[in-house]
C-alpha cells in the first residue's frame, strides 16, 4: 500500500555554516509543519514496489541540492541532484525580505510588518512553484510541501 509523505528530515549539519536564533525557529517550524503534513511521492520504482513512507537528507554539495531518499527503516533508495543555479535569486531574495522581515518585528507597525510578510509570502510562494516544475518527473509534491522544502533548501545556504 502506497504511503506517499515525508516522515522524517535531516539537514546535512556539515553544509549549514552559521545560524541564528531567527534561522532555527523557520528550520524547527518548517520540519515540524512539513512532517504534520505533506505529499512527497518519488516517481522511480522501488525494489519490492517500495512506495513510502520515506526519509529525507538534504545536503548541497558541489552547489547542487543533493536528496537522499530512504525507506522507513533507513535503505536508501535514491539520491536525487537538483542545479540550483535557477535558485540562486529566489534565495537571494527571501534571504532579504526574511532579513527585512525580522527588523519590522522588532521595530515596526502592524501595518508594515504585514507589507513585509506580503512580499515574504510571494517570494516563497514563487520559489515554491519553481521547486515543483524542477523536480516534475522525479518527485510529486504538493504546493505546502515545496514551501517547506524551500525554506529548509535556504537553511542549508546561509553563511555568516
Amino acid at each position: 500500500m502506497a504511503d506517499p509523505r515525508i516522515i522524517a528530515v535531516d539537514l546535512d549539519d556539515k553544509t549549514i555554516i552559521w545560524r541564528n536564533a531567527d534561522v532555527e525557529q523557520e528550520r524547527r517550524i518548517a520540519i515540524f509543519d512539513l512532517l504534520e503534513g505533506n505529499h512527497f511521492h518519488p516517481q522511480r520504482d522501488y525494489p519490492q514496489g517500495y512506495a513510502g513512507p520515506y526519509r529525507i537528507r538534504l545536503r548541497v554539495e558541489e552547489g547542487r541540492l543533493a536528496i537522499d531518499i530512504s525507506s522507513a527503516d533507513g535503505q536508501l533508495l535514491e539520491t536525487l541532484i537538483l542545479g540550483l543555479a535557477r535558485f540562486r535569486r529566489p534565495i537571494k531574495d527571501y534571504f532579504a525580505i526574511c532579513d527585512s522581515y525580522y527588523q519590522a518585528i522588532r521595530q515596526a507597525t502592524p501595518q508594515q510588518i504585514e507589507t513585509v510578510d506580503m512580499a515574504r509570502r510571494g517570494i516563497h510562494n514563487e520559489a515554491a512553484d519553481l521547486l515543483m516544475e524542477r523536480l516534475r518527473g522525479k518527485i510529486d509534491v504538493d504546493f505546502d510541501t515545496a514551501r517547506r522544502l524551500f525554506t529548509l533548501i535556504c537553511v542549508l545556504h546561509i553563511r555568516g
